[in-house]
């Protein structure tokens, strides 16, 4: 395939950014709903990175890093702390919770994966589907995410590293510093340097980055089974039931775990973000992502159970909790040390493919002119998205050297969780309304009121089950309510047949409840998650209005003027974002 030069970079002048600012209010009319189709968003868009990414990796591999990104961070950064403060024993049905919902939206991310191969997931699905403003809208927040977790699970690194060492004070290893705030003062150079060398390492090739995740997600997988096996080894089922039963926190104790947990399922749509590196996505991104899901959600629920049968829930420590359930183990001290050394091996994997996926969704924000070009390149020799890969390598350790795991830990998930949601609602509205073609257009109306609908049924529903004492009648209406909705929009509105040569089944239903599941969720977070959200969204709005909007407008431009000129001296033009459908509603 040719390549599309690249366009010129547009210099603006003072007054030139004067006249673009007072444009604002009409280039976002203009702009914030426009869509892409597919076949720009596989072709014309990502040739704007210069070199292609190189398909190296096949389903195996998909496998190997889905699970790698997600053992580490789940297991060992959540677990102690959730059965300790928040679920108890229980914890293990939390994780069946988050799992359920992740495997949902794991299914409408393999039917946009397998349809539209790149390496943007979310942020390119909802481009395509609702326009550029919600589209970099959750990619920002997806990438916030990722760059906070990948800082909590960096932190968690220093802590079973210094147990792998026989230190069982973590905070050793950390320099603190007087006159920083609480919660900021305690530098992790361990987790800074462990970043820096993830980050060398992705920089140099993908295809060896990822031989390096399957051998150490193979022996990670087995140093799971000798970890449960030790752990129900030395426990005793009655850890599971005293001091105060299996659910202490009651079920809203689970629920409420399950929000916090979902943090363990980001990872599996780092595959997503690795498919225009793959041989054969058709066949290997369902095996690599949906396969991923359920193994980790297996472990997961088997070693949160072999934690609290080996020791009762309130006596848990929240840092390196399985390390430390060890060595109080008469006989068993040596155990927590070499959990401390498999458990910073599974971390290193864990941040290896996270940090795969985030400079891949960065590469395809800049591919858009949405963030600076730069970040776009991708390395003709590696076919690595380097740039992505530095700057955002940068920011994980930044974050990491500085800030508290508690209160990373609680900034977390809702992004996650809204670009679930969003993913899941794209999907319906990609099902239920014609956007063109042999079959013509349909109303999308019907289909956004579904959404709207079902959204605030769900929301009812949480807020009976959030507020203090629970409101049954709530819950039994907005329960109710939400499953008829769905029944009679399954009934009434025709469903248009998946193009792609995978799709969901049973539809609406699974992108319903993934929808309904998303928003149950995000209600049981913490105010701190809400507050690090609305912040963050008032910024990277700002940002578009003033730099996105008008970087892209002029992009636009860009590309019309070479179409114009390649048309003059007689060659095909390529296709022109000012032609694009206004798909949105």
């Amino acid at each position: 395939m040719a390549t599309t030069p690249l366009a010129r970079p547009h210099h603006l002048s003072f007054s030139t950014i004067l006249h673009s600012l007072s444009q604002t209010p009409h280039r976002l009319r203009k702009r914030m709903f426009v869509t892409w189709s597919p076949d720009q968003e596989m072709n014309q868009v990502r040739q704007r990175s210069g070199a292609d990414m190189k398909r190296k990796l096949e389903w195996y591999d998909l496998v190997a890093l889905g699970v790698a990104g997600m053992l580490g961070a789940g297991v060992f950064v959540t677990t102690g702390r959730v059965a300790h403060k928040v679920s108890g024993p229980a914890v293990f049905i939390s994780y069946i919770v988050a799992g359920v919902s992740a495997l949902l939206s794991s299914m409408c991310y393999t039917e946009f994966s397998v349809e539209m191969p790149v390496a943007g997931g979310a942020f390119s699905y909802l481009r395509v589907t609702f326009g550029e403003f919600v589209g970099y809208f959750g990619g920002a927040n997806i990438l916030m995410e990722y760059v906070l977790s990948n800082a909590a699970v960096a932190r968690t690194f220093t802590e079973y590293l210094s147990h792998a060492f026989g230190v069982d004070d973590p905070k050793s290893w950390r320099v603190q510093v007087d006159g920083l705030a609480q919660g900021y003062n305690a530098l992790d150079f361990p987790a800074v340097a462990l970043i820096i060398l993830i980050t060398l390492c992705l920089c140099h090739s993908t295809k060896e980055s990822s031989i390096v995740n399957v051998v150490m997600t193979v022996f990670h997988v087995i140093f799971f089974g000798v970890v449960i096996v030790a752990c129900f080894a030395n426990g005793n089922p009655k850890n599971l039931i005293e001091p105060k039963g299996l659910a202490p926190f009651g079920a809203r104790g689970v629920l409420d775990g399950a929000a916090i947990v979902y943090v363990s399922y980001i990872g599996y749509d780092s595959v997503s973000t690795m498919a225009e590196e793959i041989r054969n996505p058709s066949k290997s991104l369902p095996i690599g992502i949906a396969g991923s899901v359920l193994i980790v959600s297996a472990l997961y629920c088997l070693m949160a159970l072999a934690l609290c049968s080996m020791i009762p829930y309130d006596e848990i420590l929240d840092d390196a909790s399985f390390s430390s359930a060890f060595k109080n183990m008469v006989g068993w001290r040596w155990m927590g040390n070499v959990v401390g050394v498999g458990a910073s091996l599974g971390i290193v994997a864990s941040l290896l493919v996270a940090m795969l996926g985030q400079a891949r969704y960065l590469c395809v924000v800049g591919r858009a002119r949405l963030v600076p070009f730069w970040l776009a390149k991708v390395h003709p020799s590696t076919g690595t998205p380097i740039n992505a890969t530095i700057f955002l390598g940068i920011c994980t350790a930044s974050i990491a050297l500085f800030t508290d795991l508690e209160i990373v830990i609680e900034m977390i998930s809702i992004g996650t969780l809204l670009v679930f949601y969003l993913v899941a609602g794209a999907l319906i509205y990609r099902r239920y309304v014609k956007l063109g073609g042999s079959g013509g257009v349909s109303s999308p109306l019907p289909t956004l009121l579904f959404l709207l609908l079902l959204t605030s049924t769900s929301i009812g529903f949480s807020l009976s089950w959030k507020l203090n004492g629970g409101y049954w009648w709530g819950l039994a209406m907005f329960g109710t309510a939400a499953i008829a909705i769905t029944g009679i929009f399954h009934r009434k509105v025709p469903c248009n047949r998946s193009t792609a040569e995978w799709s969901v089944p049973l539809m609406p239903w699974p992108a319903a409840a993934s929808i309904f599941l998303s928003v149950f969720l995000m209600a049981s977070l913490k105010k701190r998650s809400f507050l690090r959200f609305v912040l963050w969204s008032c910024f990277i709005t700002l940002f578009y209005a003033l730099y996105g909007v008008h970087s892209t407008f002029h992009a636009e431009e860009m590309e019309m003027e070479r179409g114009a000129s390649e048309g003059n001296h007689g060659e095909p033009s390529p296709p022109q974002q000012g032609k694009l459908e206004v798909q949105g509603p």
